[in-house]
């Protein structure tokens, strides 16, 4: 297998203060983990490139993409530290440019995995994603990377049909918002409910597969809903291409959320969406990183994610 994983020291500048759980020592203790493991050597090393704004607005409306852009520019001329966005996410003079290597991460790896010169990668990016509606950014999140992503996929490389897959403890509402008419792409998710923002429980398209689960939810939980709700829906569908949004959050010791996952969980839902890839998508994965706030478990579960999708196990 060729993996590779794709970063930036620019994703690490964008901070919104020391309080903040979504801290640029997020990296760092995934960075950490991947050494502790010996499984870094074994990665193809990419610098995540800067996304062109039109690629951010194939999902984002003009204004949200001018919005990050012109109060980061501000920031940087006005001397002050941070812009607030609303009650947990901030703007630094930084964010602009690790919101578009964030984006642009997520784009280059997918263009890579569509021209076979990899079979799967993972974007160690941030901020995260998956709460960007098309026109507001919310949730730690600027812009939405893997439906930049998944759109590239469709619009640019011509594919049909693709699956996000989304296993972080809070509802990918924004991801949501984005797809919730187009059947091109099928959406699974399961999400800690009611919790953080409190979406997600409503009726959808059949595309749109939410499975909320209650508070103290275990692997077993996890497993269960997978086999029964998710797979059925991914054979259905025939994916062309999966992007995984790949929020750790979930974790028994992460207390951002109140699930009970372990890295045994993340691995063994990282081998259920391969074999689904391997079997309608020609193995393309692209993970992109969201959640996930206790740092040493944080750090464990990509390894765990990682060991799979390269075949390191």
């Amino acid at each position: 297998m060729t993996t590779a994983i794709y970063t930036h020291a620019d994703c690490q500048r964008h901070e919104m203060g020391d309080w903040h759980p979504e801290t640029p020592a997020r990296l760092e203790a995934i960075e950490d983990q991947l050494i502790l493991s010996r499984i870094d050597q074994f990665l193809d090393r990419r610098e995540a490139p800067l996304a062109d704004p039109a690629e951010l607005e194939r999902v984002h409306t003009a204004a949200a993409v001018d919005y990050v852009r012109e109060h980061s520019h501000a920031l940087s001329l006005s001397g002050e530290h941070y812009h607030s966005v609303d009650g947990d996410t901030l703007l630094n003079k930084h964010s602009w440019k690790a919101a578009l290597r964030a984006a642009g991460a997520a784009v280059a790896a997918t263009d890579a995995v569509l021209a076979g010169e990899l079979d799967n990668a993972f974007c160690a990016v941030r901020p995260p994603g998956h709460h960007a509606t098309p026109g507001q950014a919310m949730g730690f999140c600027l812009f939405n990377n893997v439906a930049v992503a998944a759109r590239h996929a469709i619009d640019v490389h011509g594919l049909e049909r693709v699956a996000v897959i989304d296993f972080d403890v809070h509802h990918g509402n924004g991801t949501e918002d984005i797809f919730a008419h187009d059947p091109r792409v099928l959406m699974v998710s399961f999400f800690q409910h009611p919790f953080y923002p409190f979406s997600g429980d409503g009726p959808t398209e059949s595309h749109i597969v939410n499975v909320p689960v209650p508070a103290y939810s275990d692997g077993s939980a996890v497993r269960q809903l997978v086999t029964e709700k998710w797979l059925p829906a991914l054979h259905a569908h025939q994916p062309q291409m999966i992007f995984i949004s790949a929020g750790f959050d979930a974790h028994r010791e992460d207390d951002m959320g109140q699930m009970g996952l372990v890295e045994a969980d993340y691995a063994w839902m990282t081998r259920q969406i391969m074999k689904i890839a391997d079997q309608y998508a020609k193995g393309r994965i692209v993970s992109c990183l969201e959640g996930g706030y206790n740092l040493s478990a944080l750090g464990r579960s990509v390894v765990a994610h990682l060991k799979v999708l390269a075949d390191l196990e």
